[in-house]
């Protein structure tokens, strides 16, 4: 996408971002933003999951096949994890998603992976706000292999 492309898009459209969030820390982070009235996209929708160990790569893919443009998985952060090492299980499976994403031609800036505390409201605000430029500076998700797509 050209410089112009991605100026008419960033200005009419806003990036779709699903965050799926660990019950025990991510989420009482958000909940602490919200509590706290501090601003961030409203176009990001949250889901609630006992661990982020349990979000599988089909989620993340499910995600953005059914309109995402970005997602993100948070969770405790290591060592403070509720099911001891679900985070560290999460982070390993995330590694290998984010190179199949890459071999089929999405983004890095699409899914991101981060750790949230309950008492990181502030911290979540300010990454949400974060991946929504990225998402929106790498423009709406056309689907797997768009980028190969467009150079044959």
């Amino acid at each position: 996408m050209t410089d112009i492309e991605k100026q008419a898009v960033s200005e009419s459209w806003e990036p779709r971002i699903v965050a799926f969030l660990c019950r025990w820390c991510s989420y009482a982070g958000a909940d602490l933003a919200g509590v706290s009235r501090l601003s961030y996209p409203p176009t990001t929708r949250v889901i609630l999951v006992p661990c982020s160990s349990r979000i599988s790569s089909y989620h993340i893919i499910k995600a953005l096949m059914e309109g995402a443009d970005g997602v993100l998985v948070s969770g405790c952060h290591p060592g403070d994890c509720h099911y001891l090492t679900g985070n560290l299980l999460a982070r390993r499976k995330f590694i290998v998603l984010k190179r199949l994403l890459n071999y089929l031609g999405v983004e890095d800036a699409r899914v991101q992976f981060s750790w949230i505390s309950a008492s990181e409201g502030e911290e979540f605000a300010t990454l949400i706000r974060e991946i929504t430029e990225k998402v929106r500076n790498v423009g709406p998700f056309r689907g797997f292999l768009s980028g190969d797509e467009e150079n044959k």
